[in-house]
This record gives C-alpha cells, structure tokens and sequence, in this order.
C-alpha cells in the first residue's frame, strides 16, 4: 500500500502525520518505508535525527542519477536507509532537491519514483510519501506513485477553501495518469473541540460530503517534544491522548482499506 499525505497548504502537518502513521505501522509488524520529497526534509530530520546528516545517497542523488548516464548506477535499495526504529526505513530528502526540478520536468522524469518504489515493492509493506506544499514535479510524481491520498487539514477557512481546488488537482491526475489512485481521506489534524469555529469548518465538510476521517488529532504542544526528541508519538508517549489518536486513525484506515 503506498500512501501520499498531500496538500499544496504548508503548515498543515504533512510531515506529522506521515512520520507518525508510518512509526505505528512499523510498531505493528509492517515494513514500512516513509519517501520524504520534501526539500525541506522534515520527514527525514524527524526519523532519523542528526542520523539524517551527510547521508551517502538521498532522494536528490537518486533523482540526478536518472538525468545523468552512469556506467554503474546505484541499486534503487541504496538509497534506503534504516531509522532508529525496527521496520522503518526512509528514504531521505536533500535539499538540493529543489535544484534539480526544474531538469527533472524538462526531461519528463515523472514516473521514476512509481518505477523505483514497484522495485522495492517486495521488500517493503507500507509506503507514506511526504510531499512539500506545492503542485510541483515531486507531489505529481507522488500522486502517480500512490494508490492513496491523504489530505491533512487544519481546521482554517483559508484551507477549506483550498481543499476543492486540491481535490480537482488529484482528480486531474487520476484521469491522465493514475486510474487506481483514491482520496482516502481528509486527516483533521491540531483540533480544538472547544473552538466552534473548527467543528463549523469540519461539519462543513461532512455535510458537503466530503471523506473526512475520524479520530481528528487534537492539538498539542506535545507534538513540539516529539520533532525536538526525533521520535515519533508512539515512541516517545504512547500513552498521550495524541499518540492514541494517530493509532486510532491508522486503525481506522487499516479497517478500511486493508493495509
């Protein structure tokens, strides 16, 4: 199963979200690779830590080598590497990244990361892609990689006004590139229960329709300790109402989808 947790948004918890699914999927048996296109690289800083410095082979080597013939390229698993935590791998972002999307749409390069990851197919149970905030060469290459999207969403009217554009953008997507690829659903995430204007918003959307996913994952200073510690929810206080929350809803999409 090979999930992007995608929106053009910043801000909204896309490395969150996708650092903590993928640490509980790892935590209950599954291998489980988390693909970080991001170059910022909070994905990568937050599993593997000051591990995620001066790496040998990042995303942005694995990128450069499809624009460059090399006698003897580098195995697609080279570029994998192992976070702290049993049955979770990531492969790393870099920040040079951003330098070489430009040559990588030129060239057309947009199904290599689908090519890369039906390679590691065999080795691996779970994918969770992050995806910077944007509608660039790296999120359609996510989309066309993924059989799942998941959209966080941050209780904010700006965002709910994006979210239809968003969601035209992965429709478009599916219909040139992508057939299998579903909407998931909409991940509720820094919730306040006690703010209306949040429930307003998020009743909004199910009335309209629209998947929203249940438990939304409340807001919590909490979260600031796990990107400081480098360790996800589930590792660091399994116990907080938080990290029950990210089991809940991985569980939630265990039940529904399988994986």
């Amino acid at each position: 199963m090979r999930r992007v947790v995608f929106n053009q948004k910043g801000g909204v918890g896309k490395s969150t979200i996708t650092c903590n699914l993928a640490a509980i999927s790892a935590q209950q048996g599954k291998r489980t690779l988390v693909v970080d296109l991001d170059p910022q690289g909070n994905s990568t800083q937050y599993l593997l830590g000051a591990g995620g410095e001066n790496l040998d082979a990042t995303l942005a080597d694995f990128f450069d080598q499809t624009l460059n013939f090399k006698l003897n390229p580098r195995d697609t698993e080279e570029f994998v590497v192992a976070s702290p935590f049993a049955g979770l791998h990531v492969m790393p972002s870099h920040p040079q990244l951003e330098e070489l999307q430009g040559k990588l749409e030129s060239r057309y390069k947009i199904y290599k990361l689908r090519d890369a990851l039906e390679e590691l197919a065999k080795d691996f149970d779970c994918v969770y892609i992050d995806t910077p905030p944007a509608l660039n060469f790296f999120t359609r290459s996510a989309l066309i990689a993924a059989d799942a999207c998941l959209i966080p969403f941050d209780c904010d009217e700006f965002s709910r006004k994006a979210l239809y554009s968003l969601l035209e953008n992965v429709q478009e997507i599916k219909a040139d590139h992508n057939r299998g690829l579903q909407v998931e659903g909409i991940v509720v995430n820094q919730f306040l229960p006690r703010a209306s204007l949040p429930q307003k918003v998020v009743q909004e959307l199910i009335d309209e329709g629209l998947p929203v996913l249940q438990p939304y994952l409340s807001a919590s200073v909490k979260i600031k300790e796990s990107h400081e510690q480098a360790r996800p929810m589930i590792h660091l206080d399994p116990r907080h109402k938080l990290s029950q929350e990210f089991v809940a809803l991985h569980d939630t999409l265990v039940r529904k989808y399988g994986t």
